[in-house]
């Protein structure tokens, strides 16, 4: 049986190049597939990452109770010095979360980027967070720092540049970066300037915390909870990011599947139709087989193998398009929690190309079944007539 699958096995593939236009439908059809999923997909992964790149489980947000993000939260100063003084906070950063018009490079058109009102513990709190250029802003100054992802997608943000916000013009002295997280995307100011420009005098949006330890989280947790005098909610820095992305890489998500659903149906029967095709050139020859002692077996396993090796074909070449087109190329979207721009790149990630391929093989294995059973049953007596 083995002798038979791989003599069989092996003829097939050795006349594949003399059916190459047909046997290049299936692997134009299944690489395109590929590389149209992979490539959605890369978008939602790095959008994800933007969010969850730069973490600490030593790390937690405050909102007010019931916000679902920074935009629709509002504190006060004394919730932050409360919360400051509870066992387990090793710093906290009152923080305030404005959005600002600013127009974009490709387009000339305004959109929403993100101001952040910061204070000295803002920076301790994310060691991340590293100037390439410039200085960081002083205390009084209408100065502000600009992160690469928003410098690199909106206009007059770069080192030197005077910008207006609001009613007040602010002179950038510094670009940062933070391992691709989302605050590159964002501008950073002096809190008691960005207060007062965007009339919030004394408001703040979230509390950034440093934890003594991820373990006293639960018990810091309890303290607020048991505090009348805070009406806030806790999170751990992982879950609120990842409740952010949760939120932004839904709708992608599903329409990479959609996408991907209605073309994975062309390419099955793109496979099918070419395999059809194979095995009904193929008639003498499979009967000839079959009359000279070779079971049906092996002539289903040689079919699904030829199958097979074009649809990987297929998936590789589709996987390669996807990376060399869409890996780290960078785009904005509107973040939907913030109702601003967030900029992040693609990332056709390593488990991104197995996916891939694995659909293609799918999808090969779905394009070759019914093709190799056919030629299985063909009628030994009937295909060597030509009937």
């Amino acid at each position: 049986m083995l002798t038979q699958i791989f003599a069989v096995t092996r003829m097939n593939i050795l006349n594949i190049p003399s059916r190459w236009s047909s046997s290049l439908v299936i692997v134009v059809g299944i690489g395109g597939v590929v590389a149209v999923l992979v490539a959605l997909l890369s978008m939602a992964t790095g959008l994800t990452s933007v969010f969850t790149s730069s973490t600490d489980s030593s790390r937690a947000v405050v909102v007010r109770g019931g916000a679902t993000g920074e935009l629709s939260s509002n504190l006060s100063l004394d919730e932050a010095n409360i919360i400051s003084t509870l066992a387990g906070v090793q710093l906290a950063a009152a923080e305030l979360f404005v959005i600002a018009d600013i127009p974009k490079k490709a387009t000339n058109t305004s959109a929403n980027v993100v101001v952040r009102g910061v204070s000295e513990d803002s920076y301790n709190i994310r060691p991340e967070l590293e100037l390439i250029e410039g200085r960081r802003t002083e205390p009084g100054k209408n100065e502000i720092i600009v992160g690469t992802k928003a410098q690199e997608e909106f206009i007059g943000l770069n080192l030197g540049d005077i910008v207006a916000l609001r009613e007040f013009t602010w002179t950038v002295v510094g670009t940062f970066e933070a391992d691709g997280s989302s605050i590159e995307s964002e501008i950073w100011g002096d809190l008691s300037n960005v207060q007062s420009a965007f009339r919030y005098e004394g408001g703040i949006t979230s509390i950034r915390l440093r934890l003594t330890s991820a373990y006293v989280f639960e018990s810091l947790s309890e303290s607020i909870e048991d505090d009348s005098r805070l009406q806030v909610d806790l999170y751990s820095e992982q879950d609120w990011f990842e409740k952010s992305s949760q939120d932004n890489t839904g709708l992608i998500k599903t329409f990479a599947l959609i996408v991907g659903i209605i073309m994975s149906i062309g390419a099955v029967f793109a496979a099918l139709n070419t395999m059809y095709t194979a095995v009904a050139s193929r008639t003498y020859e499979i009967a000839t087989l079959r009359a000279i002692g070779f079971g049906g077996f092996p002539v289903v396993v040689s079919v699904l193998v030829e199958s097979l090796i074009l649809a990987t074909l297929g998936g590789f070449l589709g996987a390669l398009i996807a990376y060399l087109a869409f890996n780290g190329f960078t785009v904005s979207t509107l973040d939907g929690t913030a109702f601003s721009q967030i900029v992040f790149d693609f990332n056709v990630s390593p488990f991104l190309i197995a996916l891939g391929i694995i659909v293609s093989v799918g999808l090969g294995m779905i394009g070759g079944f019914f093709p190799a059973i056919r030629a299985a049953l063909l009628p030994v007596t009937s295909a060597l007539r030509g009937e």
